[in-house]
């Protein structure tokens, strides 16, 4: 050994839990089941694959694929190497995917099969990558020009390298969703996810009894930093599905007797709603975690209605945090409704003002972190690191107001933030308020430009299946409920909202096509 005595890598997770639990199973994906031990070995198998294809510390891998047991093992296996995982968003278009492959610089980048025709179309765009990995979850793909992932890690040998990881080495890139600019590349440290892990297994209540299911995007932050990885840590049984479609979530939970569930509240909606939600016993459900906005109160009470006992736990943060940073817990869903709850274990969260000065209890500021789980910075992009750094803090981009004990509530993003008229209208407000209606699946509440009031408050409305509502219907309810400012003076009655794969509401897009 190199003497290597403090370490606190993800690379030793797996060794960890395989030592603890060897047979105990980790991972199950489709007809797939692997103990700890067999996830341990993988990772090992794994690295060495990469150390063989000259991948060297500090070096990028990139991953464009839906969901698999590779995700837990490519991250796990790089780890231990030193070197760093770039996970993809599978919904861009090639020239996007180019971009955040050549700007990470990955040397080597793994597809999935079902993924090809994207890549293929214009490989050339691809500068930086030296070899090409193929994650075959289908076997008819031709894969000229590329390595087999499973064939390839099958020859290597599942002994852990010998190679010296420091906490403060980055072993993930994940890329923020640009909004005005081009997707920046958050670093994440070892330190960073670690302190993020000890927060959710801690506030989150994760136990190894626990079976959780896994359906939300791995290459997010979300649910595979805040679920995955954090309950391969405790011993927990993890399914992953490779893709959110409801029927597969509602078989896994009923076949497994799922006990944990992560979703964004869309998902939540969808279950609720989906037609044969009554024919599947889903008892054995009792945590449920959300996050990426506010469950409206109704949906709290639907979802304590139809999974008996379920408790819920409200997760905020952003990729840059690692990404969670508060955590309303169950006692307080509804008494603190539609708030993001209070730090979690290694977080310290205030509220500030543009010159840098803390607000007090019941105004609105920026809010701002200070923790072991915050990025090391944006990669390539001193300037930006330095803006999101500002003052001694990271700062996070939404506004909030902090309650007298303490509860944070999440205003709004600051461009999400509407003024009309000269008045200021948090659209969460609005869309609380829409959510009650009975006839009202789901809504987004948006900005629109306006020659009289500079912009006026707009509402994007979903009716529930076989439901008709007008746009009448919908201002003269809020009109009730709501200062006549904060009303929406334009209603649009959608079949569906546009939504990122997390299932997060686009709000830019919805602003750009009703604008129109």
């Amino acid at each position: 050994m190199t003497g290597n005595f403090h370490r606190d890598t993800i690379g030793d997770i797996s060794r960890r839990s395989a030592a603890r639990y060897p047979e105990r199973t980790a991972i199950i994906f489709r007809d797939k089941i692997l103990t700890f031990y067999d996830l341990e070995e993988e990772a090992c198998r794994f690295a060495n694959l990469m150390l063989s294809l000259g991948v060297k510390k500090g070096e990028r891998v990139a991953i464009n694929a839906y969901n698999s047991h590779y995700y837990a093992i490519s991250l796990l296996g790089l780890a231990k190497i030193g070197a760093v995982q770039v996970p993809v968003n599978y919904m861009l278009n090639c020239e996007e995917i180019a971009y955040v492959v050549s700007h990470s610089g990955a040397k080597i980048f793994l597809v999935e099969d079902s993924l090809l025709p994207v890549i293929e179309a214009k490989k050339e765009l691809f500068q930086s990558v030296e070899n090409w990995g193929l994650i075959s979850l289908q076997e008819t793909l031709p894969t000229d020009g590329y390595f087999d992932l499973e064939k390839e890690m099958s020859s290597m040998p599942a002994d852990e390298p010998d190679i010296e990881v420091s906490a403060e080495d980055i072993v993930q890139i994940p890329y923020t969703s640009g909004t005005e600019t081009k997707p920046k590349g958050a670093m994440l440290s070892h330190r960073a996810l670690m302190s993020q892990y000890f927060s959710c297994i801690i506030e989150g209540q994760y136990e190894k009894e626990d079976v959780s299911i896994h359906a939300l995007p791995l290459f997010h932050c979300a649910q595979l930093h805040c679920f995955l990885i954090p309950f391969i840590y405790v011993g927990a049984k993890n399914i992953i599905l490779h893709k959110a479609d409801p029927t597969a979530i509602l078989e896994n939970i009923e076949t497994y007797k799922v006990s944990h569930m992560f979703a964004p509240p869309t998902v939540w909606i969808g279950l609720l709603h989906y037609p044969a939600f009554g024919q599947y016993n889903l008892n054995s459900l009792k945590k449920g975690a959300y996050g990426a906005s506010v469950m409206p109160i109704e949906v709290i009470k639907q979802l304590n209605s139809a999974f008996d006992g379920i408790r819920l736990w409200n997760y905020y943060g952003q990729t840059e945090m690692s990404p969670v940073a508060t955590i309303l817990k169950p006692k307080d869903q509804l008494e603190k409704a539609g708030s993001a709850g209070k730090p979690v274990l290694n977080v310290e969260t205030r509220l500030m003002d543009d010159e840098g000065n803390f607000v007090g209890v019941g105004e609105v500021g920026e809010i701002v972190h200070r923790s072991g789980q915050v990025m090391s910075g944006y990669l390539n992009d001193p300037e930006k690191t330095a803006e999101a750094f500002k003052y001694g803090w990271f700062h996070s981009g939404d506004l909030g107001v902090m309650d007298n004990d303490g509860y944070l509530y999440v205003v709004d993003r600051k461009k999400d933030m509407i003024k009309t008229g000269g008045e200021n209208v948090a659209s969460r407000e609005v869309e609380e308020v829409l959510y009650s209606h009975p006839a009202v699946a789901e809504a987004a509440v948006i900005g629109l430009p306006d020659q009289k009031w500079i912009e006026v408050v707009s509402a994007v409305v979903v009716p529930k299946n076989g439901v008709t509502v007008s746009e009448k219907d919908i201002i003269d309810f809020c009109k009730l409920r709501l200062a006549g400012f904060k009303c929406p003076k334009k209603v649009f009655i959608a079949d569906e909202l546009v939504k990122n794969p997390s299932g997060k509401i686009l709000k830019r897009e919805l602003r750009e096509k009703y604008a129109a």
